[in-house]
């Protein structure tokens, strides 16, 4: 009898794993997101820029819907403006005027939906990348590749760097910052570990120059999203503001950042 009792009661949890969960999420009215990063990579004229702009979604949304027809400029301190164009619906805004200045600053100034937003940003300079380091025992494994990108810190100034390691290995590139606090003046590299990197597979590094103020949002971002989490339902990390204000209403503050910087790229081919 107590054999017939366990049957039923396995059969029972089985059956009730088919149940589907419908989870009621509440929805906010979607915010503007801006990803307005002004990048002038060195021996290019940094003319032609281009900035994106999206809307928030639901949770389970599969697409983001672009924020459709803005009006988008930057001026300069001397009252220079450039103006960002739309370009098919897409959401990103382009121009092929701009006029890139290392410590000029810049005002964005975005005019949506009747709201305006506005952000003020320097752009900082980068050294080059001095060379590139590869160790084939690396990570906790011993089994992976790590890549060392060195640069040259210049001595008696602060300095702050935002590098990204692209490949074909991770859909998402690999981002680390790094501040000169304790290593002014002396050369330092960036640092990148994949263990899957094979003979020939082609990195794309880049190291930006930014603000002391994007290198605080960037590490808070990417400390949350290093830590470990509990699933899709767990108790979400706070919003990290960035330096967008909605000056029109202040509560509907947008998501994102107005960042730019001079950029030293290095194309490495893994040996």
């Amino acid at each position: 009898m107590m054999r017939h009792f366990l049957y039923i009661i396995l059969f029972a949890i089985c059956f009730s794993c088919e149940d589907v969960i419908d989870v009621d999420l509440n929805e906010a009215p979607p915010k503007l997101v801006i990803d307005a990063s002004i990048n002038w990579f060195k021996s290019t004229a940094g003319n032609e820029q281009n900035i994106k702009l999206t809307l928030t979604a639901p949770y389970f949304e599969n697409s983001v819907p672009p924020a459709n027809g803005a009006q988008v400029s930057i001026v300069n301190s001397l009252g220079e403006s450039f103006v960002f164009t739309e370009i098919d619906n897409s959401g990103i805004y382009s121009t092929s005027s701009f006029l890139p200045e290392i410590n000029e600053t810049y005002t964005l100034t975005i005019l949506y939906q009747s709201e305006i937003y506005t952000a003020s940003e320097t752009l900082k300079s980068v050294v080059p990348i001095d060379f590139v380091e590869q160790n084939d025992e690396g990570g906790f494994s011993g089994e992976e590749t790590e890549l060392k990108a060195f640069y040259t810190d210049p001595a008696d100034e602060e300095n702050y760097y935002f590098f990204e390691f692209i490949s074909d290995i991770p859909a998402i590139p690999s981002l680390e910052v790094y501040s000169d606090e304790f290593t002014n003046g002396n050369q330092i590299f960036g640092f990148y570990t994949e263990e899957d990197l094979t003979t020939d597979d082609v990195v794309t590094i880049r190291n930006y120059g930014v603000s002391e103020r994007f290198y605080n949002f960037m590490f808070i971002l990417l400390q949350q999203n290093g830590q470990e989490g509990g699933g899709p339902f767990e108790t979400q990390p706070a919003t990290v503001r960035g330096n967008c204000i909605n000056q029109t209403n202040p509560d509907n503050f947008p998501l994102g950042y107005f960042r730019l910087s001079e950029v030293a790229e290095f194309i490495y081919t893994v040996e």
